[in-house]
């Protein structure tokens, strides 16, 4: 029998686990959905390499990759390696001209390099690094969500976040943005954005209302 469903894939963020969309709902009729999570990188792995690798886990043609935040741009680069239906970015950037001052500061300096991501033992500031946001009390929620704590993934994935060389959109991506995203700010996004508003780094969490009202059209298009 001929499977007529769409296959989706969805890419957490970093350090996060597929359960940022345990309230992402889509019409099972439609659509089929599938979870990859963060594996750790290889020594030395470029991110070119290590999108690669993770298509392996990819086993439907012409499949949608929805990513978000760092999983944004992983998405992106494994659209590169294969066939997609459609490309869809949440919560990232599109380019590296959409990072922050800060990101392309440490860049530059690569005072990136200073940082020991052994202090993100520390789950507050894990999630204030991951999600642009304290916690203010709700450190038992995040940690359920944040469970990639590997200092070797840690450190690669922000060296990779912050070194990524993409000069301009890709084809075929739908980007979706909140209007007060602290990690990167709405006003260096440009081009065709779908903004959300009081939309923040964690509305695939706290807006997943507006995403299960929006995305099946979004991804239908």
């Amino acid at each position: 029998m001929q499977d007529h469903k769409t296959h989706i894939y969805f890419v957490p963020g970093m350090a996060a686990n597929a359960k940022i969309f345990e309230n992402i709902k889509l019409p099972e009729s439609d659509f089929e959905v599938h979870y990859l999570e963060w594996v750790i990188p290889l020594e030395k792995e470029t991110l070119e390499a290590y999108a690669l690798r993770m298509t392996k886990y990819v086993v439907h043609e012409n499949a949608i990759l929805l990513g978000v935040s760092f999983g944004g741009i992983l998405v992106q680069e494994m659209s590169r390696f294969i066939a997609t239906k459609k490309v869809v970015v949440i919560s990232s950037v599109l380019h590296e001209k959409e990072f922050p001052y800060r990101m392309r500061f440490a860049k530059r300096t690569k005072v990136y390099k200073l940082l020991p991501t052994s202090l993100f033992s520390d789950v507050d500031k894990l999630v204030k690094y991951a999600f642009g946001e304290t916690i203010k009390g709700r450190a038992e929620l995040y940690k359920k969500y944040l469970s990639v704590s590997d200092e070797k993934y840690l450190t690669w994935a922000i060296e990779q976040i912050v070194n990524w060389k993409q000069t301009q959109k890709l084809a075929n991506v739908v980007h979706i943005h909140g209007n007060r995203d602290k990690v990167f700010p709405v006003e260096n996004i440009k081009g065709d954005v779908i903004r959300v508003k009081n939309g923040t780094h964690i509305m695939i969490i706290n807006k997943y209302k507006w995403f299960n009202e929006n995305l099946p059209e979004l991804l239908s298009i």
